[in-house]
């Protein structure tokens, strides 16, 4: 099986982030079975997010909170929403809210957000409370003028972006295309993201085509092992002095801690 943290830059490396993990039961339980390294990013709130996160955790999954942002067509965002409007106050407890309300978490990306990814004042919210735990950021990139990774960066979080889509057209065909194109930009840039959604044609397909990524000469990483590869090993957190006295980063940093210390 390809490993969750490939250990040569050499080779053409993936990784795939399943969203809005927590609605969908089935379809969830059967992306967590696959025996391959998936990041998945939950939806806070949501009926099964608590039961799935464990279960993802327990089969070594790396969970990722998938937080709504505004976006531009105006569309619900649901529970924990970050939208335009909101104070810095409003804006950072929901954020933290929703941090806390999921297990295990190691980095958030933006669900929607066409709109607030494009504001620079409400990013630099969202990181400056990022800051206070050990959490990556991925940018979902749903908008191409979005500024979160470079404010991320400015605040001196890990981050990185999106690549590819596999599923805005839920056919095998496209999904397949996709996949393709995926492939394509790894072997082109020596690593790629994708995210996915938890639809019944893109569980199937990766159940069919995770197990032939060998043949083509691709690894699978966790997000976090893809940061390690890109950045030459270095600690993700090596440049932060300390981890501010909140019970969420605390125990955050703790299990990382307890982990490391089991190896």
């Amino acid at each position: 099986m390809p490993s969750a943290r490939a250990d040569s830059v050499s080779q053409p490396t993936i990784a795939i982030i399943i969203d809005d993990m927590g609605n969908h039961l089935k379809t969830g339980r059967q992306l967590i079975n696959l025996p391959y390294p998936l990041t998945l990013a939950f939806l806070p709130h949501r009926r099964n997010t608590q039961e799935l996160a464990r279960h993802a955790h327990n089969a070594n999954k790396e969970i990722m909170l998938h937080i709504p942002m505004a976006n531009t067509l105006g569309l619900d965002l649901g529970a924990g929403g970050l939208t335009i409007g909101m104070s810095k106050l409003d804006l950072t407890l929901t954020l933290r809210k929703a941090i806390r309300a999921i297990p295990y978490l190691q980095g958030i990306n933006n669900h929607m957000g066409s709109a607030l990814t494009q504001r620079r004042e409400e990013m630099k919210w969202v990181m400056e409370e990022l800051y206070n735990y050990p959490l990556y950021f991925v940018d979902s990139r749903t908008i191409a003028n979005s500024v979160a990774g470079s404010t991320a960066a400015e605040n001196n979080i890990p981050n990185l972006s999106r690549d590819v889509f596999l599923d805005h057209i839920q056919t095998r065909k496209d999904v397949h295309k996709q996949f393709s194109r995926l492939i394509k930009v790894a072997k082109e840039k020596g690593t790629a993201i994708a995210i996915g959604h938890p639809h019944q044609v893109t569980a199937d397909y990766l159940e069919w085509a995770l197990p032939r990524l060998d043949k083509e000469g691709i690894r699978i990483a966790t997000v976090s092992g893809l940061w390690d590869i890109r950045n030459a090993g270095q600690h993700m957190f090596g440049t932060r002095k300390s981890y501010p006295a909140n019970n969420v980063a605390s125990n955050l940093k703790k299990s990382k801690q307890k982990s490391a210390n089991k190896l």
